[in-house]
């Protein structure tokens, strides 16, 4: 720390006792390495008094600072006595007023008049208007924007005598007070002040140290290096020779320092990184080139605070380190929880009939929950997948959650007070349950600010609405910040660009030096014109340019190792553009500047499919499956044997998800469901034209029957895609009783003989002695014209139905997944055939497609071969399924 130092020797060789100077900072963070340098320099007296620039301003001005939610309720009290046009509800003024808080704060620390600011502002709004004729109609915008400042003359010169009454202040305010007091003060104290690494200040800062300087009561120390001070083209060094200037720096007062390090020799490594979490990855490559194991003189510096959790996983191995920036409060889980919360509130409002699942099952998964809320949560939502219910009824909530301990968060708040008190003991409960450090921290946040807003609230009489509240916490969410604890002086730091000022490191890593992070470009988010700001002297997108590349460069003066990663790749807001920084020491700077791409490039994924061998616990399997084959089985070791493996070996299941949509696969149960009850009245007799057209009639019903079996929701099939696709099955099934009636009336007799027809233990020989049996469900046996048919129905159309098996093909025939549907065909007829009851009858087997209802059942032809010729190809599919010497292999199929 070797600015610091300098200043530590300077102050020691003008008093031995330290405890004559107030230190003044732009931050508390170089505090405790001062007191290190002092007990490294053992040095045993009393302490020098420390203050941030802030706090002596504070002091100065003897205001009561007042901000965030307390000063938004008192601005919109006071904003509501006035009656002003528009006469906005608190949720509107929630939209405007933070921002032009800033920007009044802004103009009373930069101006010499916030009300000049104001009249400006409202008169070039009236040079505006003035050759136009906006008519009378308020919602012109133009029109709006001079209303909204004629308003604020009004509003905010009132506000700051309100708050003048109750001896509160905005930070702006604070400042504005503090500019009349400061020569008094200036005159009057006996303090002797020292300005530390200071760079940027505000007119009221650099009124109070020249002041200070003037009175001889003040020294100041800046931290500048010539390559960016002498070069009047670098934004860097704008301040620094603004401030050597000063008449109060002459031949008795030197204007100190001005040091030459930035010129030493560096090692500076630029990468172009693919991705942004990919920065992260570099960093233990980096890190095998820092000599010092315990890393004490580096410094991590993430310019985007999102990276944080990503860096800290691949610091894992790293002993000691030290977070000093804080980690936003909205990245959490239990802070999206809480707006989640605050969205079903207001769905609610909505609706008031039912829940929609996809608002309540994020809140479920991200609030901290105990043992019995986690067993109650994971039955709850079993029963909504199995049932597939898309908007849950009030009452089966309460039914199936009404024993969770926080059931209360998710009902119909009566009042945006009574949800307070819930969530307040709700974060109270959580505190209990064991939950990491960071959450605990993330809950303590909020249940500050619940207690804050409650405890803000009870003075006014606002109407406080859910969708306001909600505004309230999300300021709070996007403002707030979790602060780490660390051990400061030993180890590796992880810090943000601001928390680096007056520290200096041997070696510095830069994450995200990107255009927009830094410097951030113009983002400012303002109500004042870019041209009424440079009138007025106040800071634009321009001043913080210069603010952040003092930072940087200051930052790498001192380094011998520089390495800084930014993020090649365009997505979102990222242009993927490097910091035009880099740009300038690559093009200006003496420095031989190394240059690194990094590829976000894994490993190839290897395309070799999965291979499961048949040991001797997969055999035992294998016999046990003997028992009960199925075609399905056969068909999906056709499809994918690793598929057959998983469902029939391991007995493993898809797990349900809720579908929206009615799903291919729901969509032909729907149907199946259907003709299964229309056909199950009709079993064992001979149609008639009077049975199909009652059954035609009565379509509706047995839907209704078939959707219960689906285990939905009537109103599931209500509205949007499933209204249609349930109509789309009404038709199918009307054009299947349709063809049906067609045949009647072209003089041909048909029997259902039988619906769902369950078979087993239809014994196949294969080798020897060995054999399986067949178990399966046949949809639909008929009888027409005397030939017994054998119906499956499908969802997809028909496809290879027409076999050509001859002794070149018959061993591998049906090891094709293309001809699934003849192989399933061919096992069907082989049961039917080997069934007493069904002997002597012709056979015909066919698929019934549900995509080409009207075209009935379509025939399996035997082109070339027979039933036996198939299902000797069937036994050799079989076998090959038994044979321990093959492995289940994967088939990755073409995309």
């Amino acid at each position: 720390m070797k600015f610091l130092n300098k200043i530590i020797h300077e102050l020691l060789a003008q008093n031995p006792d330290l405890s004559a100077f107030n230190i003044v900072l732009p931050g508390k963070r170089p505090i405790v390495f001062i007191r290190q340098i002092l007990e490294e320099n053992h040095y045993s007296g009393f302490l020098p008094n420390f203050f941030t620039v802030e706090e002596l301003i504070n002091k100065i001005a003897d205001k009561q600072p007042i901000q965030g939610i307390p000063l938004w309720l008192f601005s919109f009290d006071v904003y509501r006595s006035l009656n002003l046009i528009p006469n906005d509800d608190f949720a509107e003024f929630l939209k405007w007023f933070p921002t032009l808080q800033k920007d009044w704060d802004d103009v009373l620390k930069f101006s010499d008049s916030d009300q000049a600011v104001l009249q400006y502002m409202f008169d070039e709004e009236r040079i505006k208007e003035w050759a136009q004729n906006l008519g009378d109609d308020d919602d012109v915008p133009r029109k709006k924007f001079l209303n909204f400042w004629q308003n604020m003359n009004v509003f905010l010169p009132q506000l700051k005598e309100r708050l003048k009454d109750r001896n509160w202040a905005t930070s702006g305010m604070i400042h504005e007070t503090a500019k009349a007091k400061i020569d008094q003060f200036a005159k009057n104290t006996s303090e002797q002040f020292v300005f530390c690494g200071f760079n940027a200040f505000t007119p009221v800062e650099e009124k109070l140290v020249r002041s200070l300087l003037q009175w001889d009561k003040a020294q100041c120390f800046f931290q500048a290096d010539r390559y960016y001070f002498d070069d009047e083209r670098q934004e860097a060094g704008k301040f620094l020779r603004n401030h050597k200037t000063w008449k109060e720096f002459d031949d008795n007062r030197a204007f100190q320092w001005i040091e030459d390090d930035f010129s030493q020799p560096k090692n500076i490594k630029v990468y172009e990184v693919s991705g942004n979490v990919t920065q992260t990855k570099v960093l233990p490559e980096i890190f095998k080139e820092i000599n010092n194991t315990t890393y004490s003189n580096t410094a991590v510096v993430l310019l985007d605070e999102n990276l944080l959790p990503a860096s800290l996983d691949v610091m894992h191995g790293i002993e000691t380190l030290n977070i000093t920036m804080g980690f936003p409060l909205k990245n959490l889980s239990f802070s999206n929880a809480v707006k989640r919360l605050f969205y079903l509130q207001k769905q609610l409002e909505k609706n008031k009939s039912s829940y929609y699942y996809r608002d309540v099952f994020p809140i479920l998964e991200e609030l901290p929950k105990s043992a019995e809320d986690e067993q109650i949560i994971n039955e709850f939502k079993a029963k909504i997948e199995e049932r597939n219910i898309v908007y849950i009824s009030r009452k089966l909530l309460h039914e199936l959650l009404g024993e969770l301990s926080y059931f209360g968060l998710l009902q119909k708040a009566a009042s945006t007070h009574a949800y307070l008190d819930l969530l307040i003991a709700f974060c109270q409960q959580v505190k209990w349950l064991e939950i990491d450090d960071i959450q605990y921290e993330n809950v303590s946040h909020f249940e500050n600010a619940f207690r804050i807003i409650k405890n803000q609230l009870t003075p006014y009489n606002i109407q406080i609405r859910m969708e306001t509240l909600e505004i309230l916490i999300n300021q709070h969410i996007n403002s707030e910040s979790i602060d780490f604890q660390g051990e400061p002086l030993r180890g590796l730091q992880i810090m943000g660009l601001l928390e680096t000022r007056l520290l200096n490191f041997e070696n510095v890593i830069m994450l995200s030096v990107n255009e927009g992070k830094l410097p951030l470009g113009n983002s400012q988010n303002t109500y004042i014109p870019f041209d009424i700001r440079k009138f007025f002297d106040l800071h634009t997108f321009l001043e913080n340019d210069s603010i952040y590349a003092y930072h940087f460069y200051r930052l790498i003066q001192d380094a011998k190792n520089v390495h800084l990663l930014y993020n090649a790749l365009s997505s979102g807001v990222n242009t993927g553009e490097k910091s035009r920084f880099i740009t300038q020491i690559e093009m200006e700077s003496s420095h031989q500047i190394e240059h690194l791409i990094i590829e976000n490039s894994s490993e190839p994924i290897l395309t070799k499919p999965i291979e499961i061998p048949k040991t001797g616990i997969v055999l035992e399997r294998l016999r046990k499956w003997k028992e009960k084959v199925s075609a399905s089985h056969l068909t999906s070791y056709l499809y994918n044997p690793v598929d057959f493996y998983l469902s029939k070996i391991l007995n493993t299941s898809e797990t349900d998800e809720i579908e929206e949509e009615l799903s291919v696969k729901n969509y032909g149960n729907l149907v199946h469901y259907s003709l299964q009850e229309v056909y199950e009245v009709l079993k064992g007799k001979v149609l008639k034209e009077s049975d199909l057209q009652s059954s035609v009639k009565a379509i509706d019903s047995y839907i209704n029957i078939a959707i219960e079996k689906l285990k939905h929701q009537p109103e599931f099939y209500e509205k949007g895609m499933n209204y249609i696709h349930k109509a789309i099955a009404k038709k199918v099934i009307e054009n299947v009783l349709m063809h049906d009636l067609d045949l009647i009336k072209q003089g041909n007799k048909l029997e259902i003989v039988d619906i769902e027809r369950r078979f087993e233990n239809v014994e196949f020989a294969l080798d020897g002695s060995d054999k399986i049996s067949f178990l399966g469900f046949i949809d639909r046996i008929d009888k027409l014209n005397g030939t017994l048919r054998i119906i499956d129905y499908k969802t997809a159309k028909t496809k290879n139905l027409t076999v050509k098996i001859d002794e070149d093909n018959v061993e591998s025939y049906f090891h094709n997944s293309d001809r699934k549907q003849a192989l399933q065909l061919c096992i069907y007829h082989y049961v039917v055939q080997n069934l007493p009851e069904f002997w002597g009858f012709p056979i015909e087997t066919g698929i019934w497609s549900f995509a080409e209802a009207k075209k009935g059942m379509v025939s399996l032809q035997f082109e070339k071969g027979d039933i036996e010729d198939a299902m000797r190809s069937v036994k050799s599919l079989i076998l090959e399924i038994l044979n321990p010497e093959i492995p289940f292999v994967e088939s990755i199929k073409p995309y």
